[in-house]
């Protein structure tokens, strides 16, 4: 089961604006002529309900969208590189591997989130003639698509899930009310994976049911499959404990007792989801002893007694599984999400801020100033003046003389240190 991933994804840079001027007949006096660079591709994560796991994503290690290009004489716009759109399972989370922020999660069919953007195609020179300057010899270089390291989870999105020990019948009550057909046999473990149906009622009503692989004790601390499908269970709304109560392989208090330790242990959560305790195996020659015990110890709990081998017992439990859900439906529409997705695009904070470093030393701290200055030509009299411009419009210059910079005073700018000027009034 291919579940849980990490991948880096890079968007398309910008293309470059062009510096070109107008040379035709009749023309004399042309100007400039160059365009903008196109943008660079996004990275987009879309839902397709054929895929049940990130199998197609297993070597993947990295995913790159196209480039813009460049901009042309005669004000002809780059190219725009292309977009890139990753196909995921309904259910996939995912996160910046950085700091753990949820960027997305897709739980509806065809889904799709912007994970990565492309940056912003260059302005081409004829953006910046001025009555001053009818000539100039400057574009804007593109910016950088950005750059992420993602950690891309699957969780199964079922309304109800199987839990229990290893070899209680999990999986033959899966195929025996669905038309899910998954492996069964006679050795721990057989279900490597969760397995999925659909569980239709006469009377027309319908959940997702999943089978989970068998959990053993020290499941909530990693041991056997432990963390791989704990995971899953946390997006069930119900929780239906199949207990064997033959008594073969395990006291039926103590398989129960263990369930319940390790859903706690991984998650505490986990205590408060509806259970369904199902008592399997009643078919058995001692089963109906071990159930007078269980219920001995647990007075309170509602049990179900099965048989999944003869199909007895089955409907009263789905009947149960399915008011369950749609009570529970309604609590979490109601609640708050279990997690927030960021919402990486809107503003958060100011563009820059203005440190005071002592002895007449500024410095502008800003992470998108910092790569503009990473793309001037600082051997270019009109690469810089262009920049000065730019930092005087984004209000920098103002910010600056209300900190109490004066003329003289140094300030620095990414890895360039200027002299302040005050302008003239």
């Amino acid at each position: 089961m291919i579940d849980f991933i990490h991948i880096k994804v890079k968007a398309g840079d910008g293309g470059n604006g062009a510096v070109a001027f107008r040379h035709e007949k009749y023309y004399p006096n042309g100007g400039p002529f160059g365009g903008d660079g196109g943008r660079g591709g996004n990275i987009y994560f879309e839902v397709d309900t054929n895929e049940t796991t990130l199998a197609k994503l297993r070597f993947t290690r990295n995913v790159k969208a196209g480039n813009g290009g460049n901009g042309m004489t005669k004000k002809m716009h780059g190219k725009d590189g292309e977009d890139v759109t990753i196909k995921v399972p309904l259910g996939t989370m995912i996160r910046n591997a950085a700091n753990g922020d949820l960027l997305a999660d897709l739980t509806k069919p065809n889904q799709v989130a912007l994970i990565a953007r492309g940056g912003k195609g260059g302005l081409g020179n004829v953006h910046f003639a001025t009555s001053r300057n009818s000539a100039p010899e400057y574009a804007q270089p593109g910016q950088p698509g950005e750059s992420l390291e993602l950690q891309i989870e699957l969780r199964l999105l079922a309304d109800a899930g199987l839990i229990g020990l290893p070899s209680v019948g999990k999986s033959t009550f899966l195929s025996v009310v669905t038309n899910a057909r998954p492996e069964i046999a006679e050795y721990h473990f057989t279900t490597i994976e969760p397995n999925i149906g659909v569980v239709t009622l006469p009377d027309e009503r319908s959940f997702v049911l999943a089978d989970m692989p068998g959990l053993i004790e020290g499941a909530g601390a990693g041991r056997g499959l432990g963390h791989e499908f704990l995971r899953h269970i946390r997006r069930c709304l119900v929780l239906i404990h199949v207990i064997d109560m033959s008594g073969e392989e395990t006291d039926p208090c103590e398989a129960y007792e263990v369930i319940n330790k390790e859903l706690a242990e991984y998650d505490l959560s986990l205590e408060e989801k509806p259970q369904i305790v199902v008592a399997n195996k009643m078919d058995t020659e001692y089963a109906q002893e071990y159930l007078e015990e269980f219920k001995q110890k647990y007075p309170d709990l509602k049990v179900y007694e099965v048989s999944t081998l003869r199909h007895e017992g089955l409907d009263p439990v789905l009947y149960a599984a399915m008011d369950l859900i749609e009570e529970n439906r309604q609590v979490e529409e109601d609640g708050e999400k279990e997690e927030v997705v960021v919402y990486r695009y809107e503003p958060k904070q100011p563009l820059f801020k203005i440190l005071n470093l002592g002895n007449h030393r500024w410095k502008v701290e800003s992470d998108k100033i910092d790569r503009m200055v990473d793309e001037v030509d600082f051997e270019s009299d009109e690469s810089i003046y262009q920049f000065a411009h730019t930092l005087q419009r984004l209000g920098v210059d103002d910010a600056l003389r209300e900190a109490g910079c004066i003329n003289g005073d140094q300030v620095i700018v990414g890895t360039y240190i200027m002299d302040f000027e005050e302008g003239e009034e």
